[in-house]
């Protein structure tokens, strides 16, 4: 830890944030000229504020669960395309690591009321578009937030499955997100291959994804989650074959790394263009997360690909991927190659909370003597830092 922080001296650490749920995640929104500028003091932070390693987060705010275990960091974007940058943290909750490297697009639905209310983006009557860069990923996401006479409206009758009740929509077109993290469409060249003997398709729409055959596996694609997450051989042997997609992809090592994430397919049962249980990669969703969904369905156009041969017959430009808690649809737009030009979706989004998350020093300084962080730094630029010191007449603010 660098000296301005100054925690041998301070008791703890006050931290401006929001807690919002995106889509069927959750997690704490920063500025991010509220967080430390470099990586590893900023990974210590976050640690502390989450409560990790517990697996239950105890300490923090976590939920002991990596769908409620994630941080957004948002700043003004410098890009001449975009309003608002957007880095995505997923914090692990059993041991001290933070990872860059995916992007999570339930979490991005709440990006962009997220930066109306910040006032990095101007509202406007009816509806605001908010352009989105995400730094994990490189990709451009537009997000069009209901604001009625300006102010960023939640209440609606949109309802998403996995998630309760009904809230205003928000509408995320993905405009640039072929080879998030490989630069390639397919990394390994080809459609369709083999690992170990089992058929895959190796494709990177959104975020890297291993796509295979639940039959392979001797399953229906109809078990729940907890039914997955109980069976210590085929988790073992999904993530045999996913170390080795990782190779062929050109990711290294994804030992102890979350992408590339899989996805176990089987035709569809309930009116939905095919069935979908995503492991992220460790445990199975319970329900779909969005970059998972649009790395599918942009799967599916694609000739020779598991999701191909999965696909009941085509309804338009929809696709409707099943999923644990029901299901989730995307728009493709296509062009005359057949090649995905843009994808959408429909999430929502709500502010639970807003304050400040109390970060004591004495965690934050055994993490600094532990932590990691992970994932890609490569999009990780400097930006002003400015905590909070707890005690302080009027909330005296450190640069850091």
């Amino acid at each position: 830890m660098s000296a301005p922080f100054q925690l041998r001296h301070a008791k703890a650490l006050r931290i401006p944030c929001v807690l919002m749920r995106g889509g069927t995640s959750r997690g704490p929104f920063f500025l991010e000229s509220d967080l430390p500028a470099e990586p590893a003091a900023r990974a210590s932070v976050l640690l502390a504020a989450m409560g990790s390693p517990h697996l239950l987060q105890l300490d923090g705010l976590g939920g002991g669960n990596s769908l409620t275990s994630k941080v957004a960091i948002v700043s003004q974007s410098s890009r001449p395309d975009a309003d608002v940058d957007y880095l995505f943290a997923q914090v692990a909750v059993d041991r001290a690591h933070v990872d860059l490297g995916p992007n999570c697009g339930n979490m991005l639905a709440a990006v962009g009321p997220f930066a109306i209310e910040a006032g990095l983006v101007s509202a406007v009557d009816g509806e605001t578009p908010v352009r989105i860069y995400n730094r994990n990923t490189g990709a451009l996401v537009e997000a069009l937030v209901c604001t009625p006479g300006g102010i960023v409206e939640y209440d609606g009758a949109t309802a998403i499955d996995g998630v309760a009740g009904t809230a205003a929509p928000v509408k995320l077109s993905f405009l640039r997100a072929v080879g998030s993290k490989t630069g390639a469409l397919l990394p390994s060249g080809t459609a369709r291959e083999e690992i170990d003997g089992v058929p895959v398709t190796l494709v990177d729409y959104a975020t890297p994804m291993l796509l295979l055959r639940a039959v392979d596996f001797g399953l229906t694609g109809e078990e729940t989650p907890a039914e997955l997450d109980a069976d210590a051989a085929l988790l073992a042997r999904l993530e045999e074959i996913r170390r080795e997609a990782g190779r062929r992809m050109g990711l290294g090592d994804v030992a102890g790394r979350v992408i590339p994430k899989i996805g176990l397919l089987s035709p569809a049962r309930r009116g939905g263009s095919l069935s979908s249980r995503y492991f992220t990669p460790d445990r199975c969703h319970r329900s779909h997360a969005v970059t998972g969904a649009l790395c599918i369905a942009a799967a599916s156009r694609i000739a020779g690909s598991i999701a191909q041969e999965m696909l009941s017959p085509s309804r338009g430009s929809l696709v409707t991927i099943e999923h644990p808690s029901g299901a989730i649809q995307v728009d493709l737009a296509l062009d005359g190659a057949g090649q995905v030009m843009r994808a959408s979706l429909v999430r929502t989004a709500r502010r639970i909370f807003e304050g400040n998350v109390i970060v004591p020093a004495n965690a934050m300084l055994a993490l600094a003597e532990r932590n990691e962080t992970g994932g890609d730094r490569s999009h990780d630029h400097d930006a002003p830092s400015i905590l909070y010191l707890n005690g302080e007449p009027g909330s005296r603010r450190l640069p850091a």
